[in-house]
């Protein structure tokens, strides 16, 4: 045993060493250049049209006649739920996988280009339809609202660019165990291994709605379609998107934001295991978004809230993890007393600050998750502005965060240009709007959600019902939220670009926290990717196939499609 973890410590010290000469691979920096640069100039739209649903909302502006609210809350999401969060996790990861593991194959790189140029021509085929409003169904794209086929074409464009791209990630992490028997992967490339076999998962349950089910009943093939099975496979994949993008920014707590306080990471047996958990457990909890849903039985329920809940455990580890990693690091650096450590932090370092304030949002936001897995709880908050902003919580703060504080270092990195002091300064100031903005937003969403206001509409008074009017104070604030949040969104994507092609030139180091001296190797067992993906099929069967065969055998009539807007 001894000898086994003399092995991975001098290979990881070898692997550092090689990786300190050689420096960023330019060909591999471009790939995730460009992954980085679609991600934020989504960011951008994005942002802009999230101010103009915000200010509908609030009831102070009017839309023109050829935009609708609609068409901005469906482009809205699927440009920060779909482009910006999808496309900076391929870029993060990749840049990982280069560095990590000594830089990407040639045929990973072409894989990649393929890849991204399909999901491209993926968005184009559905934005196209959303600018003509043809395909406001919003991203979760529900039956019986139907899209324009194009729309649903689309979607596949970039499913497939995915698993092209997920394709790449595994050629290069077998070439690397391939060559390096015997030892651990990176800490990183595990993280990366996790995401992309949960984004082949999740995909796959949402090609099979589209391809086989929503696109003939979209092309009039077929005059009705299963809604509960199309809405079923969809929170398969949709539940598990948002985990995914949760693993991403818990890789950069556990990897990255240790290197960064000056520390060591925790233990690396209990990191691996965490991202085990969460690969197997995540796919599996999709029907408690469908706590209201008719037609489920009530075992079906519970056992998914019992699933979706399970989640919980690797998150609280992860919560321990982190904050002891933050105690052990301020002590070392002469913190006194009971909070002295807390002062030792570096809190005007924005690739420190950013990250921290979302693992600080995440308590709020997994607070308000485990209200919706609830079912007396969800009846109340289900349809209402609740969702929303537990929804800005989870994905605006805890992971969109951590991700602005991933770029401070990761694009210079990548453009072999520094971080200044001006920009750092600079960051810092945005990293504060963006919380301030979405702290009145999401605390107004959710007061609102409980006083009964709905999700998913324009503004409205209902005839000037009192009950309604109520929520006007809330709107408004939660249009002030809006505007400090584009705010912030100009200057993050301002700060993105500068480093990416205007900062000085020079090195930056790619921080990845070692181990502490003498801690025991994690058990190989950990690297036993198979076994964990079998367990994970046998998880997700346990979950899914007796509730899809009722739905199927006892199939209600079906719904032809239905144009609302």
């Amino acid at each position: 045993m001894d000898a086994a973890i003399e092995q991975n410590r001098r290979a990881a010290v070898l692997s550092e060493k090689k990786n300190k000469v050689l420096g960023v691979c330019l060909e591999d920096a471009r790939i995730s250049k460009s992954y980085l640069a679609v991600a934020f100039v989504a960011l951008l739209l994005g942002g802009l049209l999230g101010l103009l649903q915000g200010l509908n909302r609030a009831g102070v502006l009017e839309l023109p006649a050829w935009l609708n609210y609609y068409q901005i809350l469906t482009a809205h999401g699927l440009l920060l739920v779909v482009v910006l969060s999808a496309f900076f996790t391929i870029g993060y990861f990749y840049a990982g996988l280069s560095h990590t593991l000594g830089g990407l194959l040639p045929k990973v790189r072409n894989l990649a280009w393929i890849g991204f140029w399909t999901k491209m021509v993926g968005l184009v085929l559905v934005v196209v339809p959303v600018l003509m409003n043809e395909a406001s169904v919003m991203y979760t794209f529900y039956p019986p609202m139907a899209a324009h086929p194009v729309f649903y074409f689309g979607l596949v464009f970039v499913v497939l660019g995915i698993w092209m791209l997920a394709t790449g990630a595994f050629i290069n992490v077998a070439h690397w165990r391939k060559n390096h028997k015997g030892q651990h992967l990176p800490i990183l490339a595990f993280f990366a291994t996790g995401v992309f076999v949960l984004l082949v998962g999740a995909t796959a349950f949402v090609a099979v709605e589209v391809l086989f089910m929503i696109i003939p009943w979209s092309l009039g093939w077929v005059e009705t379609i299963n809604v509960m099975v199309a809405r079923t496979l969809f929170w398969a994949f949709g539940h598990t998107a948002v985990n995914i993008w949760y693993l991403t920014a818990v890789s950069a707590w556990y990897v990255i934001v240790p290197k960064i306080i000056g520390g060591t990471r925790w233990n690396d047996y209990l990191t691996r295991v965490v991202v085990i958990a969460l690969v197997i457990m995540n796919i599996t909890g999709g029907f408690h978004h469908q706590i209201v849903d008719p037609g489920i039985s009530l075992p079906i329920k519970f056992m998914h809230v019992f699933m979706s809940l399970a989640i919980g455990f690797p998150s609280l580890m992860t919560a321990y993890a982190m904050f002891r990693v933050f105690e052990r690091t301020g002590r070392r650096k002469g913190g006194k007393g009971a909070l002295g450590w807390f002062k030792k932090l570096p809190w005007g370092d924005v690739r420190f600050l950013s990250p921290f304030i979302a693992m600080a949002a995440f308590i709020p936001a997994g607070a308000g998750g485990i209200v919706q897995s609830t079912n007396q709880l969800d009846q109340v908050v289900h349809n209402t502005m609740w969702i929303v902003g537990h929804f800005h919580l989870t994905l605006g703060m805890s992971v969109v965060m951590t991700f602005f504080g991933i770029s401070y270092w990761l694009v210079p990195y990548l453009s072999k240009r520094v971080l200044t002091p001006q920009m750092n300064k600079l960051g810092v100031i945005q990293t504060i709007i963006w919380t301030v903005g979405m702290v009145i937003m999401a605390i107004s969403m959710h007061a609102a959600g409980l006083l009964g206001s709905p999700r998913r509409t324009s503004f409205t008074t209902y005839g000037d019902f009192a009950e309604t009017l109520g929520w006007n104070p809330l709107m408004t604030a939660v249009g002030i939220g809006a505007t400090l949040l584009l705010i912030a969104v100009i200057l993050q994507v301002h700060a993105v670009f500068n480093m990416m092609f205007f900062a000085p030139k020079g090195e930056v180091e790619f921080p990845i926290a070692e181990v502490e001296k003498n801690e025991t190797a994690a058990p190989y067992m950990t690297e036993r990717w198979g076994i964990w993906v079998v367990v994970m099929m046998i998880v997700i069967a346990m979950a899914y196939v007796l509730p899809l065969t009722d739905m199927i055998v006892n199939a209600p009539p079906g719904s032809p499609p239905f144009k609302t807007w």
